[in-house]
């Protein structure tokens, strides 16, 4: 899905993608799990964005249910009115969990496309404490819903993957 954003620039579903690999990043430099999320709205505008806000360091609340997505979901909220979420797309460096496809859906937010998936983010972690990643794909948990959310992913699950390389065995 293209989107209009500035100039003469259409911006892909990739190129949102890639923002929240930026996020992502600047999350894990932060000590916080590497992940991102940014909220598109039906013009192409960045509307706004989140990286994992659960670290336990300095300034940080020590929130586990901080996930990026949600945390935007809830900022989403407070911001924007149900009718236009709807017109909205969320970007994510990974699928949401399943605690972040709930907060997604009961935001309003329309469309939701991600990066890496939740299997793929399983098989790379393994068991970590800090991330027991659930089999639980978000499909299953929107598709449970009174109201459609359409998604879109994996994509650029390469890249996605890159994000998290390194980080759960040195990091955690």
């Amino acid at each position: 899905m293209g989107q209009q954003a500035g100039q003469d620039r259409i911006l892909t579903d990739e190129d949102f993608l890639r923002r929240t690999l930026d996020i992502a990043r600047a999350a894990r430099a932060t000590g916080n799990h590497p992940f991102g999320a940014i909220l598109v709205g039906p013009d192409g505008a960045e509307l706004l964005s989140a990286g994992n806000a659960h670290s336990d360091a300095p300034g940080e609340f020590g929130d586990r249910t901080a996930h990026a997505e949600r945390v935007l979901a809830t900022r989403a909220c407070r911001e924007f009115s149900a009718a236009f979420l709807a017109t909205c797309t969320l970007y994510s460096s990974a699928e949401p969990c399943a605690m972040c496809a709930g907060a997604t859906y009961w935001a309003g937010i329309g469309r939701l496309v991600y990066g890496l998936s939740e299997a793929d983010l399983k098989a790379l972690i393994g068991p970590h404490p800090e991330n027991l990643t659930m089999a639980l794909p978000c499909r299953v948990v929107l598709a449970a819903g009174q109201r459609v959310v359409e998604v879109v992913g994996p994509l650029l699950e390469d890249e996605s993957r890159a994000v998290h390389e390194g980080f759960w065995h040195e990091h955690c």
